[in-house]
């Protein structure tokens, strides 16, 4: 007697195997993105939690990530890891200042320089095309403890002048060209920390601290900044 044939039942889903990203991961990756894992790897080179080397490795794999499954593992052991849907909290902006948004500065063919009394972002992007680019922290107003300043320098100059009582820390790779931060431990530890990275193709780029120059009202910042945290 012929047997009634079942319909086949689709198959259930088998779990992802391990090592296989979730589809997800397979969005690309903005600057922003790439920039929010910068942070958070400056922000655990200033607290010591990977070394200069480790940074360095990390962050060159951040730059050269495609996808969001590509930059998200980069930052998975460390504590200020967020999942990249996840709101991160939100940063207190002073007037004038566009909450998410990194200064920006570029030269090519041409010179840009900031100096003087100025506010410094949380972040700074540098790019230097044949062309030269100075910044000057030196009388600058740090509204935050840490600063990251992302270089490129192709063909290019870019040099970063700090005061002598920061902490001044970064790296970052010269490709027939020299990349080179003059490292600095600030004796406050309240101290800004400025957190130099970036590459130097046939260009070259310095950031070190300038003889003389002092963050004269260290403390006043730091106990303005903690009383709007605490909206006093």
């Amino acid at each position: 007697m012929d047997l009634e044939k079942q319909p086949q039942q689709p198959p259930a889903s088998a779990p992802r195997p391990p090592g296989v990203a979730d589809p997800e991961g397979s969005l690309r990756a903005s600057d922003a993105d790439r920039d929010r894992i910068a942070d958070i790897l400056g922000d655990a080179l200033a607290e010591g939690r990977i070394d200069p080397e480790e940074h360095a490795e990390r962050i060159d794999a951040v730059y050269r990530a495609k996808t969001m499954g590509e930059l998200e593992p980069i930052v998975r052991d460390l504590p200020a890891a967020r999942p990249s849907r996840a709101p991160a909290a939100a940063p207190v902006y002073g007037p004038g200042e566009v909450e998410g948004a990194a200064d920006t500065m570029v030269a090519v063919l041409s010179a840009s320089t900031r100096k003087g009394r100025w506010r410094v972002g949380e972040r700074t992007n540098a790019i230097s095309v044949l062309g030269s680019i100075e910044i000057d922290l030196t009388e600058a107003i740090f509204a935050q403890r840490l600063t990251v300043i992302n270089v490129t320098s192709i063909l290019g100059n870019v040099e970063i002048r700090v005061p002598e009582n920061v902490t001044l820390r970064g790296n970052g790779t010269g490709i027939f060209g020299n990349f080179e931060v003059v490292t600095l431990e600030g004796a406050d530890p309240e101290a800004p920390v400025v957190v130099v990275n970036g590459y130097a193709l046939f260009g070259n780029v310095e950031a070190r601290p300038k003889r003389g120059k002092w963050v004269t009202n260290l403390q006043k910042q730091v106990q303005d900044k903690l009383r709007k945290h605490l909206g006093h």
